[in-house]
């Protein structure tokens, strides 16, 4: 049987690994890099860089791979996704019978942590579904970019006996601020909080967290909102990509109290 380890490698900065992680790395037989194009080859090299300070172990392969490329025209969100991860499962199929015998481990390292807004896991699981390959895996957490987010800004993540959304800017106006109190965006190309019309909504911005990029923006939304966009597109520019999260607030702690 094969074994995949999907491991969790934090939000870019190689001082998130955990000694979990490195050990993890260190004991598989071929590590699997994907290539997305030259706009974000940096994004490869990070995962490079880490594996060059990290892995001691000499017998260690080293494996690049095309992401495919998401198709939108002419499809919901979720079909798009869903044709979009049959696509990379079928990725993983081919790599895991190409460079993989029985017996033998691998590793992909997962941008941030595996459980949170990533695919590899239900990827994995599809591959596992169709039983071509004979495999398990093991799921290696990592250092979150909500944990960055909030490490940067120096700040709680909640609001004391309060509830906190995690949820994508395609949601955001269904729940903040009319239901809840604390938001973390998450996938927001669309730039969801500049339809947030609270002049008590406070916004912490960040983007390339823990990296030597790292930007970050907080303040009242009414005050700093075009200023992150303008950031934003300024930074994009330069990098060909970004990487950026959000927390939205209203209220304050014990401010329900009687």
């Amino acid at each position: 049987m094969r074994h995949i380890f999907i491991v969790g490698i934090g939000t870019g900065n190689p001082e998130h690994l955990t000694v979990q992680a490195i050990n993890a790395l260190n004991k598989v037989d071929v590590i699997f890099i994907p290539s997305k194009g030259a706009a974000k080859a940096e994004l490869a090299d990070v995962r490079k860089d880490i594996c060059q300070r990290y892995v001691t172990n000499k017998a260690v392969r080293f494996v690049d791979y095309a992401v495919p490329v998401r198709q939108t025209a002419e499809r919901s969100y979720v079909q798009s996704v869903d044709d979009w991860h049959a696509q990379i499962s079928s990725t993983y199929e081919q790599l895991f019978e190409d460079h993989m015998t029985e017996g033998r481990s691998a590793a992909f390292l997962v941008w941030g942590d595996p459980s949170l807004y990533d695919s590899t896991i239900r990827i994995v699981e599809r591959v596992k579904a169709r039983d071509r390959v004979d495999l398990d895996y093991s799921v290696i957490p990592g250092i979150t970019s909500i944990q960055a987010l909030t490490a940067s800004h120096r700040i709680p993540l909640n609001l004391v006996g309060k509830p906190v959304q995690v949820t994508t800017g395609r949601r955001l106006s269904e729940s903040f601020p009319a239901m809840v109190e604390t938001a973390v965006v998450m996938l927001d190309g669309e730039l969801a909080f500049k339809r947030i019309d609270d002049p008590e909504a406070y916004i912490y911005w960040g983007a390339y967290l823990g990296t030597e990029d790292e930007i970050t923006i907080a303040g009242r939304l009414a005050d700093v909102s075009d200023r992150i966009v303008a950031t934003r597109a300024a930074a994009r520019a330069k990098h060909g990509w970004i990487m950026d999260i959000y927390l939205l607030r209203k209220g304050s702690d014990f401010d329900d109290q009687a």
